[in-house]
């Protein structure tokens, strides 16, 4: 039995994920930042499991702060974490989260502070991993958008939030070598909720990123310092930003000073 916690699994493929997991046997973490969605997604994968296993944690992840309170809570329930799946995500929204736009708030500072709130619990783990949700859409960051001196338009923000997780995933495959720290775009277009808010129609059946991060996750496909392009179908090279060492140092230093590390 794993222990397995996935960030946004309150609908989409990381609720379906959790549900496989969980069927498994597993001990299954979910998360979500509705008080209501996640109560129901728990009850609801704990009668179609038949499995106890199952926790939820509440964290709106637009909310630095409740990001931090949520790996203490967290650190205390689950001492050891096998695996840990980024996958909560952002793209269209009416939200906004002050200063920096919310996309690189929820798809990339978010998972920075709760990865690095966790990591002696992942690195309790004899086979630690942590999965890190990309996308196809990677592009070069701007680091006054960053640091919210300027406004970029929702999809540059997306690709741009995207690429910082996939640079950051790479950084800390070096940093932490007892981890298996992979990134991965699950598919283009998949049949979720993201998906439909954004563009209206899907391209590929939910299942499709359920099996790759399942795989990712679970199996020896997983390779450290990486990216899976399922749309591939196999490992493929992310932006060439995302093999510029200065331009991840500059990252990292950048995250670290707004974060106040």
């Amino acid at each position: 039995m794993k222990h397995i916690l996935i960030t946004g699994s309150t609908d989409g493929i990381g609720k379906l994920l959790a549900l496989r997991l969980a069927k498994e046997g597993h001990f299954v973490a979910i998360h979500g930042r509705s008080d209501a969605k996640l109560a129901a997604s728990l009850k609801e994968i704990k009668q179609q499991s038949n499995n106890e296993n199952v926790i939820g944690f509440l964290a709106d992840f637009s909310d630095l702060n409740t990001v931090k309170k949520m790996a203490e809570e967290v650190s205390e329930k689950m001492p050891v974490i096998d695996v840990l799946v980024n996958n909560a995500g952002v793209l269209m929204t009416n939200s906004n989260s002050g200063t920096t736009d919310i996309r690189f708030v929820v798809n990339y500072f978010a998972p920075y502070v709760l990865t690095n709130g966790l990591l002696p619990n992942i690195k309790a783990s004899k086979t630690a991993r942590i999965v890190n949700l990309s996308s196809a859409a990677q592009s070069t960051i701007n680091i006054q958008a960053l640091e919210g001196k300027i406004a970029l338009g929702a999809n540059e923000a997306y690709a741009q939030s995207k690429l910082a997780l996939t640079m950051w995933s790479f950084h800390l495959a070096e940093q932490e070598p007892s981890i298996t720290v992979v990134a991965v775009n699950p598919g283009s277009l998949l049949n979720t909720k993201m998906a439909k808010e954004a563009y209206g129609q899907h391209w590929s059946p939910a299942e499709k990123g359920v099996d790759v991060l399942y795989d990712l996750a679970m199996t020896d496909l997983a390779e450290t310092g990486r990216y899976f392009d399922n749309d591939k179908g196999f490992y493929s090279d992310a932006h060439p930003d995302a093999y510029n060492h200065e331009k991840i140092k500059e990252l990292i230093t950048e995250t670290e000073t707004l974060l106040q590390y």
